[in-house]
């Protein structure tokens, strides 16, 4: 497990973004990836897992405090690129990420409950091992399963000393059902999520940077929820994907979940409707 990140997400407009963009330039530095592209960004793809009934979707929808997501995260449409198996916890306003490369070949083998052999991880650090027992144990409790395939691009500047700072700029975010572990980068009638919106996360371990400060400042920036895997199944309809309901929830509880996902879709139509 990492130290403790807060990662602090605003929803802005297309010219906001570029505005951000040369504020930060003085203090970090774009990452390696995106700097070999013209639009600066790269792709990144995520399969997410859940349970038939979507709770770790509705964990998200009630805003439940102690909440994580399962997801598998892969760059490239390569069978020789590793699969990242990844666990993003969310413990009160605090981040915890775990994560493990794992050789393609035996990722079937791992959703199916089997732990990877050492010479299918792609690091001998033991924290890899740690987080693919820790991702097991978690897939196998909630019964999770592939449901959906998200896709964005990904603009992202990092720290000059360390890993402590980091803002990242998302675009062009896209959700489709996906069950299987094809790895591909096609995806089968997606949805887009945000429209023209990018999402600016302000990343940090420690104290608050005072320049984070500055800019949310001289930007006027309000802090709000974008979640890509929550509001893409919301957007694009529960039904789509794997989960058919919330099965045994009450009917009150049913209908309050419904209530915060329809004012969560409610608040994302103003912003696409201003941003428009």
């Amino acid at each position: 497990m990492q130290l403790q990140r807060w990662e602090l997400k605003y929803v802005i407009p297309e010219e906001l973004a570029l505005a951000v963009r040369e504020f930060i330039r003085p203090y970090l530095e774009l990452d390696e990836y995106g700097a070999k592209r013209a639009d600066l960004s790269y792709t990144i793809h995520n399969l997410y897992l859940d349970s038939e009934r979507l709770d770790i979707y509705w964990g998200t929808i009630n805003g439940d405090k102690n909440r994580y997501k399962l997801r598998l995260r892969f760059y490239e449409d390569n069978a020789l690129a590793p699969v990242f198996f990844e666990i993003k916890r969310r413990m009160n306003d605090a981040i915890l990420k775990q994560r493990s490369g794992i050789k393609r070949g035996a990722v079937e083998a791992v959703l199916s409950g089997q732990l990877p052999a050492p010479s299918e991880l792609v690091s001998s650090d033991p924290r890899q091992l740690v987080a693919i027992q820790r991702f097991v144990e978690l897939m196998m409790q909630d019964r999770a399963v592939p449901v959906a395939h998200v896709r964005y691009d990904r603009e992202a500047w990092i720290s000059v000393v360390d890993n402590s700072v980091r803002v990242t700029m998302d675009r062009n975010v896209l959700i489709s059902p996906e069950f299987v572990t094809r790895f591909s980068e096609q995806m089968d009638d997606p949805t887009c999520v945000f429209g023209k919106l990018v999402i600016l996360e302000l990343k940090f371990t420690g104290r608050f940077p005072d320049w984070f400060k500055e800019l949310v400042r001289v930007f006027g920036l309000r802090q709000g929820s974008a979640s890509k895997y929550a509001d893409g199944i919301a957007r694009k309809g529960e039904h789509y994907f794997h989960g058919r309901g919330m099965g045994a929830l009450p009917g009150v509880a049913h209908l309050a979940a419904e209530r915060r996902r329809d004012a969560r879709l409610s608040r994302l139509d103003n912003l696409l409707a201003r941003a428009a």
